[in-house]
């Protein structure tokens, strides 16, 4: 999305982005016999399992052949299985792949990533324009009950590589559907790393992020989704410029009507960058929903010195100012979570807290007893 901070580029090693990813050995995880055997696709009456590998040793070699060589609305979900490495590639979910989950083999999110590089502003290869800040997602995932477990999403465009594009924004992972799940993931990027969307302003998409990393700079987790984190770490990167803000964590864009927006809940807010560098959050009114009116809860949770304990919030266009949507706080501690101007940090009563929990915000999906299945 577009953002008023200035993009001043950051130069930042690729290695440093993909820091910890392993390059495993398929063979030695048993992990299938050669392609060849499920090019056309799984076999009636097999596990309803894929298994992926770099090398080509498993059934199939790419996140998006596998993710094609299952059936649309199955009757029971099918697993997509990565065997740890990186896999340079975009892939697209669609809505008819519902249930589907992408699990990484090791159990360690570091040692299987799924990154590619394109930017809002990179021309797309058939001439028709640029990417747009959705199309520049590495994943985007629009069925309905998809999950994602121990793998690192990342985008690893980098302005200073490209001083040609003006438009920087670069998602790692777009997510639209509801029930949608992720256990211990990361999600690497600069400016808009995570997109938490729906696939229409209409309705709703619950969406639950368990002890997930996210690192980012400018509004690099936005979007309209109901969306709870619980446990997780949001990073904010250090930036060789001369303005503050830096940049932004959060930048919810709830559609009118919809009852809650985004919750963390026991999280840790760090940083790689000064203190006091980074906002909180900043409301997101998008020209194409200009009723939109965004909602933000932060609570037990720890904030580092790198945010802004003076003045949290911030607009991003004037005639949208925060005070005007629901942005709050509760029982949070540490350095950057001391009030020191209070009309500037909104706080929850105890009762009004009770009415922001994970509960709450998820409704007749119980993300806990999905993530029991999943284990």
């Amino acid at each position: 999305m577009t953002a008023s901070a200035d993009p001043t580029p950051r130069v930042t090693r690729r290695t440093a982005l993909l820091a910890g990813v392993g390059t495993g050995a398929a063979a030695a995880l048993g992990l299938g016999a050669p392609s060849a055997r499920a090019a056309a696709g799984p076999t009636p009456g097999r596990p309803r399992t894929l298994r992926v590998t770099p090398d080509g040793t498993g059934d199939l070699p790419t996140v998006q052949a596998a993710v094609d060589a299952t059936p649309d609305h199955p009757d029971r979900p099918w697993t997509v299985v990565l065997a740890p490495g990186t896999y340079r590639e975009t892939v697209g979910v669609p809505e008819t792949k519902t249930g589907l989950t992408l699990l990484g083999s090791t159990g360690d999110p570091r040692d299987t990533v799924i990154v590619y590089d394109n930017a809002s502003g990179t021309p797309r290869p058939d001439g028709s324009g640029t990417y747009g800040t959705s199309g520049s997602a590495t994943v985007t995932a629009a069925p309905d009950g998809f999950t994602a477990r121990r793998l690192t999403f990342a985008n690893d465009f980098l302005r200073a590589d490209h001083p040609e594009i003006s438009a920087q924004q670069a998602v790692a992972l777009r997510v639209l559907g509801d029930r949608s799940l992720f256990d211990r993931c990361r999600f690497l990027g600069h400016q808009d790393t995570l997109l938490t969307d729906t696939r229409h302003r209409t309705l709703t998409a619950r969406q639950y992020f368990h002890h997930c990393y996210t690192e980012g700079d400018v509004d690099f987790v936005f979007g309209r989704a109901t969306a709870v984190h619980a446990g997780g770490e949001f990073r904010t990167l250090d930036r060789p410029v001369d303005f503050t803000p830096y940049g932004f964590v959060f930048a919810p864009s709830t559609a009118a009507g919809t009852p809650h927006g985004f919750l963390a809940v026991r999280c840790r807010f760090t940083s790689a960058a000064p203190d006091g560098a980074y906002k909180l959050a900043r409301p997101w009114v998008p020209s194409s929903d200009p009723t939109a009116w965004p909602r933000l809860v932060v609570r037990d949770s720890f904030l580092d010195a790198g945010t802004d304990a003076t003045a949290p919030y911030a607009n991003m266009r004037e005639q949208y100012p925060w005070q005007s949507f629901l942005f709050r706080e509760y029982a949070n501690r540490g350095p950057g979570a001391r009030v020191t101007v209070p009309e500037n940090r909104p706080r929850l009563t105890a009762a009004e807290a009770a009415a922001h929990t994970p509960g709450a915000y998820l409704g007749d999906w119980d993300a806990r007893a999905a993530l029991r299945r999943a284990a």
